[in-house]
């Protein structure tokens, strides 16, 4: 028969230190990827909110220019027409962001 080996460790000591190797593998298996996703998408929220502003600021400059610098083409009963102009535009944006995604998700 084969001896066991000798341990000079009790058994308070192998449980703590087990406790300890679980602890340290949970951590970097759930923890770390974590802090990792949570950064991408604070980055992501960020970059959305900038480029949303930045979008509408566009709209309504392409809107003031179109009140404003078309003379008297938009004036009278075609006061309606920039809005329906911008409208357009931010049709077009859409369609553009949307097919953006439906090829990425792809």
């Amino acid at each position: 028969m084969a001896a066991e080996p000798s341990s000079d460790k009790s058994v308070p000591a192998l449980a703590a230190e087990l406790w300890d190797l679980v602890r340290a593998y949970a951590k970097q298996e759930t923890v770390e990827p974590m802090k990792g996703t949570l950064r991408k998408l604070g980055w992501g929220l960020a970059g959305s909110i900038v480029l949303s502003v930045g979008l509408v600021l566009l709209l309504l400059g392409g809107l003031r220019a179109l009140q404003t610098e078309t003379g008297t083409t938009f004036t009278g009963n075609w006061s309606w027409a920039p809005y329906l102009l911008t409208l357009a535009g931010t049709g077009v944006v859409l369609a553009l962001v949307a097919r953006g995604l439906g090829k990425r998700s792809s």
